[in-house]
């Protein structure tokens, strides 16, 4: 309680710092920084034990979140049976047949909603899963006044009706622990909760803030926290001393100016009056500038008479000439639309003429140009057709080209090679008729010789 009591004067030091700074005049810059003193300087929890007692908060949460909607999850049980299980179903179902029983018991004579009774006894089914008797005994003390009104027997029955919901609290948490998207599935449905569990809820969260918070601060910052806290009340009380000085202040401003407007009240007053005078005054002018008004305006109505009549008469006098143009105009406009006829009748016919002829020429231009796409088709064709066979052309004139030069090259070298051949077989003839004649020569020189020397 004390750290609950310190938390919220926390709070309300928080908001009222800036209020008790303007009025003792002190700057900013001499103030110690609120949210380092009273916010702790860790912001994660070290100590095992501590995130222990966290967890055990955060779980608390959650099961109460759960109990207080096991009556919406009976109700709506078509809808959530696939998710909760047979067994969870059964004990559901069961938890909420001993809720009944409890209420009834508890409160015979009473018309109840279903409702609250559910979420009362469900809020007391979380705290036993906690806490065990000593839930029981502080439910029991709730209702003191009503257990004075039922016999001992009855009082047995809802001891013993009351063991069987904290049972069925624990095997109904037991269960949602090994199912997690049972967990989710309900939690899903916190919409439905009425007022006082979500109120419960708050409260249970903002137990497990004040805890943390307490878990985060060392004895140093709590120390300081308190110095810091005592120094704020201080300050408050010369703050309210100040300000009960400006309410006095105010107080004699507030009367000054209620004299101020009494004074304002007696001069509109008086000011009243004289705008009383003036509209009698105004009244009496009024009623006179009416008289003349009305003497002006039955003048007005006789002369009005007269010119009425001169307008009248010609008025009549152009409906008459009025009258003869119109005839004389209808004639002229019935000639006129006779013409317009005909000269639409013309222009259609030159119309439907000129669709035919144009019809004709579309047709004709039609026939042209699908001729003369194909003709082009066919010239691209053949275009590429000549570019093919341009470039095979010109490679083979340039083969031809190339082959004449070698057969040139090839004839030139024959002829010199002919000549050549002709030369050394020249040559060759030549020594050969050389030797024969040296041989013919030689032979005959021995011939004679012989002849010789036979003689």
């Amino acid at each position: 309680m004390a750290d609950v009591a310190l938390a919220a004067a926390s709070k309300q030091t928080h908001s009222r710092t800036p209020i008790m700074g303007s009025l003792g005049g002190t700057s900013k810059r001499n103030q110690p920084d609120a949210l380092r003193v009273l916010d702790p300087a860790r912001k994660k929890l070290t100590a095992v034990e501590s995130q222990r007692i966290v967890a055990v908060l955060e779980d608390a949460i959650k099961r109460g979140e759960l109990l207080a909607l096991l009556p919406h999850i009976n109700k709506n049980m078509d809808r959530f049976s696939v998710v909760l299980g047979v067994e969870l179903k059964r004990e559901v179902e069961h938890h909420c047949e001993l809720q009944r029983t409890f209420n009834g018991l508890l409160m015979p004579k009473e018309s109840t909603g279903e409702r609250g009774s559910s979420a009362g006894s469900t809020r007391t089914g979380s705290a036993g899963s906690r806490k065990g008797s000593a839930t029981t005994s502080k439910t029991a003390g709730d209702y003191s006044d009503m257990y004075s009104m039922v016999s001992e027997q009855q009082t047995r029955k809802l001891q013993m009706v009351q063991q069987q919901l904290s049972h069925s609290t624990r095997n109904i948490l037991r269960l949602f622990s090994i199912n997690p998207a049972a967990v989710s599935a309900v939690r899903a449905e916190n919409h439905v909760l009425t007022a006082q569990e979500k109120e419960l809820l708050g409260g249970l969260a903002e137990l497990k803030e004040i805890c943390v918070e307490r878990l985060l601060m060392t004895p140093l910052e709590e120390r300081q926290r308190a110095d810091y806290v005592d120094s704020i009340t201080i300050r408050d009380r010369k703050n309210a001393q100040v300000i009960e000085k400006l309410e006095a202040e105010l107080q004699e401003a507030e009367d000054e100016r209620d004299m101020e407007i009494s004074k304002r009240n007696d001069h509109i007053r008086k000011l009243k009056n004289q705008l009383h005078t003036i509209e009698k005054f105004s009244e009496d002018h009024i009623r006179r500038t009416k008289m003349d008004a009305d003497k002006e305006e039955q003048a007005d109505n006789r002369n009005s008479e007269s010119k009425k009549g001169k307008l009248q008469q010609e008025i009549n006098q152009l409906k008459q000439q009025l009258a003869n143009l119109t005839a004389e105009h209808r004639e002229s406009e019935l000639a006129l639309r006779k013409r317009k006829f005909k000269i639409e009748t013309e222009v259609e016919n030159w119309i439907q003429k000129y669709d035919a002829d144009m019809g004709d020429r579309q047709t004709e231009y039609e026939e042209v140009d699908a001729v003369y796409t194909e003709e082009k088709a066919q010239l691209n064709e053949l275009e590429e057709k000549f570019k093919t066979l341009e470039a095979e052309y010109t490679k083979i004139m340039e083969e031809k080209r190339i082959a004449a030069e070698k057969k040139e090259q090839e004839e030139r070298e024959l002829e010199m090679a002919i000549r050549a051949a002709t030369v050394v077989q020249a040559f060759w003839r030549s020594y050969k008729v050389r030797k024969m004649l040296k041989q013919k020569t030689k032979g005959k020189g021995k011939g004679k010789k012989g002849k010789k020397g036979k003689k």
